[in-house]
């Protein structure tokens, strides 16, 4: 039997000793398992095994299965070293066999890893040794802007290299151009043919500027794998040793000295090194999204301290503080304003152009623009639970997962290397035995060019790229994916769930008409109405006296009021004594409305609440009041019918006020009075008739729907708890953002399909016309290096992607 080991966790979710009793009875009882100790107090669990019987996962498992949580903490890292997804893949695997590491993501795009981990078994220390050994470099991210100066750093040194290589290798070049017919009228000096000379040239290229192809090629072969380093390093060692054995050997036989492979060696490794500073340029181009969401924080804040106003840096404000925000200058931070009023730009947040009015007691959020009053505002959210840091995080996140169609390519990857070093053992003995039997110069041609060109790079980059470049060019046009995995799934969508209020609707009553059909002006019918409703606090009495506010109307004080529930409201204003309410209120004071009836009804057929008006016992007329549809939703809706999706409205409403809305915005299937909890089930029906589903919501009530989802889609100004639920989170308030959201899928997909082809393609073509000689060493490795940066431009094509709204203002 196996050494006993411990591992200590953390357990989220224990309320009371019941709960550690039973996590610690249930671990017990598990093959395996000597001892298990749980410390509610600490929220701790000590577990004695035997990892023979029983693995880490089994018992993280059993905790998840008793209800609670093994708290697990994520941590990122800056990766040094990875030339291939092959490079990618062993990092992964490596730190996915430490014990307490859960998930691991390495994204060769970015140069990132994320791991997710349980402290206390396994330590970022650990994380970083274990990469340690396999010859690549781990740092934890600590500041976005020191990320930022590794990278230009890196560009820098594969910069020097490249002109250190490029100068040493033009005089080879040039020697090599020269040797065609059609190009041998070009002077060239008589040294550069001279061994030695070659020799000398070449030389530094192929192991200082090369060398580090040899350092990754070893740290691969020595852990039992092989990369692009592999393929390089025996592709140019290949050539260069053996231009060195003709070399020797002619002068030793006092023979002329034969052609040589210098340059091969050295045009290779040179437009390798060109290709890698093309790509990590581009690359660096793809994460541009981040940067400029970067760029829209502020790094100072005025606050007030001891009754003076102080200038601090941003990452010094507390949540409280009390902040001054001068015209022209960005809200710091999330926060409630106190003082003044002012006209806010929040197109950063939302796109909408039109500046938003905020007084007191009004919301504000971090990094809009205050266009012309001065405010004072308190603190509520600081530092990374601000709306920006949160949106930065989702994009990263998004940026830095992997799409299912990834993991297949990196599968792919993962075994590529090997095949093609086989493939170039088995052209080079055909060409040594059959094709040219004995010459080994002709032999190496070929199997030079089938490593040099085989080069998994653009298949490792294929997808990485295109949906770092469609999640950050998303961000821009407000759609949040939370990961890579909901950007490919929301391609596949077929069906389009939509909740009604605050989603198709504003989500707010609204006063839509207004009949006067008495003795009463209806300038004063407004007024009476709006003056006794005053004192109501129902959302449609509200509506009533905003409208009525908006129109200039001054409102009076009431003599009397009463609200009678069920039915509407009593009130005396200005010797006038009004009734508004519902039919049976009118009925019980006896007061006749037979003309209204008509009228009534067909309000109510249109989804409006219609309220009947007395004053001093006559009918005088009817208000209406309603929640009205968002001026963008019929659009969003032909949108997605276009795109030939089916379209169905989700609702608690009754059946008549769903149907009329539905109408206005050409929904036809509609699925009405549905009590919150149902909603889910709903979606699941759908899904058991095999549809990929969408949903989109935005109250507390679509989160479990939102959740049950093939995608969810929450509206950004909806509740943190849908927000939370979805996918999705759709930045502006409407809903042709859903359309959006569903085209970009679409065409990161197509981008994504776009590079893998012509990275399949081009390795599947390449490879034969390298076998059989058709393929010279040194345009191998061109191609094998722009390949890459080719499938990295074609992904940043997303980076320009336009919406349809977009398109069409861009033709006019």
């Amino acid at each position: 039997m196996s050494k006993e080991i411990d591992i200590t966790f953390q357990v989220r979710g224990m309320t009371c000793a019941a709960c550690s009793s039973r996590i610690e009875k249930g671990i017990s009882r598990m093959d395996g398992v000597e001892e298990a100790n749980v410390n509610l107090a600490m929220e701790r669990a000590t577990v004695r095994f035997h990892p023979d019987e029983i693995s880490i996962g089994q018992v993280f498992d059993k905790v998840e299965k008793l209800g609670y949580q093994v708290r697990t903490d994520k941590a990122d890292f800056h990766v040094t070293g990875m030339t291939c997804a092959a490079c990618a893949n062993r990092i992964e695997k490596k730190i996915n066999r430490l014990k307490g590491v859960q998930n691991v993501t390495v994204n060769l795009a970015l140069e990132t890893a994320t791991v997710e981990y349980v402290q206390g078994v396994v330590s970022t220390s650990d994380m970083k040794e274990a990469v340690d050994k396999l010859g690549f470099g781990l740092k934890e991210k600590t500041d976005k802007a020191e990320n930022a100066n590794i990278k230009e750093q890196e560009m820098e040194t594969q910069l020097g290299k490249f002109l250190f290589a490029a100068i040493l290798t033009i005089p080879l070049f040039w020697s090599m151009v020269t040797h065609f017919e059609f190009t041998s009228f070009i002077w060239m000096p008589e040294m550069f043919m001279n061994p030695w000379v070659q020799l000398a040239f070449a030389t530094p290229v192929q192991f200082i500027v090369g060398a580090q192809f040899y350092v990754g090629a070893y740290k691969a072969l020595r852990n039992k794998s092989a990369n692009m380093d592999v393929l390089v390093a025996l592709g140019t060692s290949a050539a260069y040793f053996y231009s060195i054995y003709l070399g020797v050997e002619a002068m030793e036989q006092g023979m002329a000295v034969p052609d040589l492979y210098f340059e091969t060696s050295a045009v290779i490794i040179t437009l390798i090194v060109l290709g890698k500073l093309f790509e990590a340029r581009a690359k660096g181009r793809t994460s541009q999204a981040i940067q400029k969401l970067l760029g829209l924080q502020v790094k100072t804040a005025t606050v007030l301290r001891s009754g003076e106003s102080v200038t601090i840096p941003l990452e010094d404000v507390l949540v409280g503080d009390q902040i001054i925000v001068k015209p022209g200058e960005k809200i710091p931070v999330d926060g409630t304003i106190i003082e003044g009023h002012s006209a806010v730009d929040e197109s950063m947040l939302t796109g909408e152009s039109i500046p938003v009015d905020k007084t007191i007691g009004d919301t504000v959020i971090g990094s809009t623009l205050n266009k012309n009053g001065s405010l004072t505002m308190s603190a509520t959210k600081v530092g990374k639970d601000t709306a920006l840091a949160q949106i930065i995080k989702i994009v990263e996140n998004a940026q830095g997962s992997k799409a299912n169609i990834q993991r297949m390519t990196d599968k792919v990857s993962g075994i590529f290397v090997p095949i093609v070093i086989i493939i170039a053992i088995i052209s080079f003995f055909v060409w040594y035995v059959f094709v040219t039997p004995g010459d080994l110069g002709a032999a190496l041609i070929p199997t030079i060019s089938i490593l040099v060109i085989a080069c998994p790079c653009a298949l490792g980059l294929a997808t990485p790229t295109s949906i770092m470049a469609g999640s950050g060019r998303a961000a821009e046009l407000g759609l949040l994916f939370k990961g890579g995995e909901h950007l490919e799934n929301t391609q596949s969508i077929q069906t389009v769930v939509f909740d009604k209020t605050g989603t198709i609707t504003k989500g707010e009553p609204t006063l839509t008409d207004l009949i006067s059909e008495g003795t009463l002006e209806k300038e004063t019918l407004l007024h009476l109405v709006a003056s006794a409703e005053n004192k109501s606090e129902h959302p449609l009495a509200q509506a009533i006296v905003q409208y009525a506010e908006e129109a200039g109307v001054v409102l009076s004080n009431t003599d009397e009021f009463e609200a009678i529930p069920g039915h509407g409201i009593r009130a005396i204003v200005n010797g006038y004594v009004l009734l508004v309410g519902t039919r049976k209120l009118l009925k019980k004071t006896d007061i006749t409305f037979e003309a209204a009836n008509e009228k009534m009804s067909s309000l109510e057929k249109e989804g409006k609440t219609a309220m009947l008006i007395a004053v001093n016992g006559r009918y005088e007329g009817i208000v209406a009041v309603a929640d009205t549809v968002k001026e963008t939703s019929k659009r969003a809706i032909t949108k997605l019918h276009n795109l030939g999706l089916e379209v169905i409205m989700l609702t608690g409403d009754n059946k008549r006020t769903a149907e009329a809305i539905a109408k206005q915005v050409g929904i036809k299937q509609v699925v009405a009075e549905v009590l919150p909890e149902q909603k889910s089930a709903v979606i699941e029906q759908l899904q058991q008739e095999g549809k990929k589903v969408a949903m989109v919501g935005d109250g507390l009530n679509d989160a479990p729907a939102l959740a049950v989802a093939d995608v969810g889609m929450a509206i950004g100004t909806g509740t943190d708890v849908a927000i939370e639920a979805a996918d999705i989170t759709l930045m502006r308030g409407d809903i042709t953002s859903v359309a959006d959201a569903i085209m970009m899928s679409r065409k990161t997909m197509v981008n994504i399909k776009q590079n893998l082809f012509f990275a399949f393609i081009y390795n599947s073509l390449g490879i034969p016309i390298a076998a059989v000689g058709l393929l010279a060493p040194w345009v191998a490795g061109a191609a094998m290096a722009f390949s890459s940066v080719s499938v990295v431009l074609n992904a940043l094509r997303l980076q320009k992607m336009k919406l349809a709204e977009q398109e069409k203002e861009g033709s006019k």
